[in-house]
């Protein structure tokens, strides 16, 4: 494979403000990349670069070693599927998806055949005739990428176009998602604040905040190794616990966490003094032994479906300790609950803190 879609240090400003610093990242034909961050942080902006609604303040977009920063959006061979379908509502579902290629002069017998292939990649055929109204959010959605597909763009972006939908129609829409990029094989870059939607898409994942890239890597490596603060709370949401690394020994490290002491892997690098101490939710666990972990209360209790999850006062962490407990594992912990908090140290992570991060 070779690199599609090459961006060289993309910085980009409005006014004073800076919204993308110094971006670089290659992406190969055929993935599924996705710019994942808060809102604000600058993935929109860089994606209507790359889809040339934007002109960046520095920098080069290449695509398939072409230079085509100044090129015009309609001159580029990509297409963009909108957060909201954007529909002709005097049109079918048939000349919305043929709009495109009408005006690129394909032949008319070609329009035909192409349509019908688009539609049946969204699976949407018999729906040919329909108007916009007549359909869900759902199929509105799957209208607007069969339009962006018929044109066989050798980028497709996608901004958040899954972000109107509700929670079944999204997990549908993902599936399809995966099923379309597998059977065109074409080239995804997708944008979207929701790390959960990113983590199923994805082939690999750029975390982006304020305008800077803080991890770029596959969807398994940044959620299991994290490699900064904002990446672990983002990716995952977990535990990000301020701790004096007091021993460090080969490839494993004693921590401090209050009056406890941990030993837990230490990364290449890393000495004494202060770090981050990395727990995902899911390895928490809640329990009385008065033997086994910090004593904390219960704060909050919510049911997620599978399980249910917990925020714990831990006396002298600065905040609640989050814990995932699948359902059948036990019974609920009450609010106000006295508990012993522990989770395996094998499960944890380090990552470097310097005083400007505090506590």
């Amino acid at each position: 494979m070779s690199d599609h879609l090459v961006l060289e240090d993309i910085t980009h400003r409005y006014g004073r403000e800076v919204a993308l610093d110094q971006v670089s990242l290659a992406i190969e034909e055929g993935e599924l990349v996705t710019l994942l961050g808060p809102s604000g942080c600058g993935k929109t902006t860089l994606l209507r670069i790359v889809a040339g609604f934007v002109r960046p303040s520095e920098g080069r977009v290449l695509l398939e070693g072409r230079d085509v920063t100044r090129t015009a959006p309609y001159r580029r061979p990509v297409n963009m599927v909108f957060q909201r379908s954007t529909l002709f509502p005097h049109l079918d579902v048939f000349e919305n998806v043929a709009f495109g290629l009408r005006i690129a002069g394909v032949p008319r017998g070609e329009v035909g055949s192409r349509v019908s292939e688009a539609l049946s990649l969204v699976r949407l055929q018999g729906f040919e005739r329909r108007r916009a109204h007549e359909l869900s959010g759902g199929q509105l959605q799957r209208v607007a990428l069969a339009r962006a597909l018929v044109n066989r763009p050798k980028v497709l972006l996608l901004d958040e176009p899954l972000s109107a939908l509700d929670l079944k129609i999204r997990l549908e829409m993902e599936a399809e998602l995966r099923r379309v990029h597998r059977e065109t094989g074409a080239t995804f870059v997708y944008v979207t604040h929701d790390q959960r939607e990113a983590l199923a898409l994805s082939d690999r994942l750029v975390v982006i905040n304020e305008g800077l890239v803080e991890q770029i890597g596959t969807p398994d490596e940044i959620y299991r190794a994290p490699a900064s603060a904002f990446a672990a709370r983002f990716v995952g949401d977990a535990n990000v616990i301020p701790v004096e690394v007091v021993g460090a020994d080969g490839g494993s490290a004693t921590v401090a966490v209050g009056d406890l002491r941990l030993d837990v892997r230490r990364p290449d690098g890393l000495g004494t003094g202060p770090a981050w101490l990395v727990v995902r939710p899911e390895v928490v666990r809640l329990g009385q032994d008065r033997d086994a972990g910090v004593p904390g209360v219960v704060h909050d209790l919510a049911f997620r479906g599978t399980g249910f999850t917990y925020r714990v006062d831990v006396q002298g962490l600065p905040d609640p300790v989050k814990a995932e407990m699948a359902a059948e594992s036990a019974p609920p912990v009450d609010v106000g609950s006295d508990v012993r908090v522990s989770w395996e140290p094998a499960a944890c992570g380090l990552l470097p803190r310097t005083p400007e991060d505090g506590s």
